[in-house]
């Protein structure tokens, strides 16, 4: 997908504060510091529109990003920090749970997990959650670039396994460093927002 347009909407903290133009919504979750920030500015080709941090648990609110005025990027809360307390933990609980369940424009949900370690239990815990409710769900294993191509389905056969994943749901590696991942992740997008019919249409009339 060609993004000509990418920009930050809004932090949000309730469904009063949502866009409300019922565009399609791709969630992104995963644990602090696993690279939803830097994935999401690979895949929209800026450096820093979604903001990187040393220090987990600086997102705190449901981030929304509008691109190429056609679908939301929704950034979550990272989850699995320890210097976060219970309290705030269950408020970012609270938020997401009623964002998943009430949703309607949601269309994905992106599970980020690091390719290089087995899921955490709160991966697990996501994922089981998010097939109870039937969501779709594709899991984008990050930090592809850090192993070695060899081991790669080593790593997915082990994320897979701990997951217990659905055969429905797909699966991409990805590296922001080297966008690997990028094209097949932009695919998975479209095929479940529309935008796919969209897209081969433009390519289609580029060639002619």
């Amino acid at each position: 997908m060609k993004v000509t347009k990418a920009e930050f909407i809004i932090s949000a903290v309730g469904p009063d504060q949502y866009p409300d133009d019922a565009l399609p919504e791709i969630a992104l979750a995963g644990r602090s510091n696993v690279g939803k920030s830097s994935l999401i500015n690979r895949m929209i080709n800026r450096k820093n529109l979604a903001r990187t941090s040393s220090t987990p648990g600086k997102t705190q609110h449901l981030n929304y990003y509008r691109i190429n005025d056609a679908i939301y990027f929704v950034d979550f809360p990272g989850y699995g920090y320890a210097k976060v307390s219970k309290s705030q933990r269950q408020v970012w609980g609270a938020m997401i749970e009623k964002y998943l369940m009430e949703r309607e424009p949601l269309k994905l949900v992106l599970l980020v997990i690091d390719l290089r370690h087995p899921p955490s239990k709160d991966d697990e815990l996501m994922y089981d959650w998010l097939k109870h409710y039937d969501l779709p769900v594709c899991v984008v294993a990050t930090k592809a670039d850090k192993i070695p191509k060899s081991r790669w389905q080593k790593h997915m056969k082990i994320i897979k396994d701990a997951l217990v994943m659905r055969p429905q749901d797909s699966f991409v590696m990805f590296s922001s460093e080297e966008g690997i991942g990028k094209d097949e992740l932009w695919n998975q997008i479209m095929q479940h927002t529309g935008e796919a019919e969209n897209y081969h249409e433009s390519m289609d009339t580029e060639g002619i």
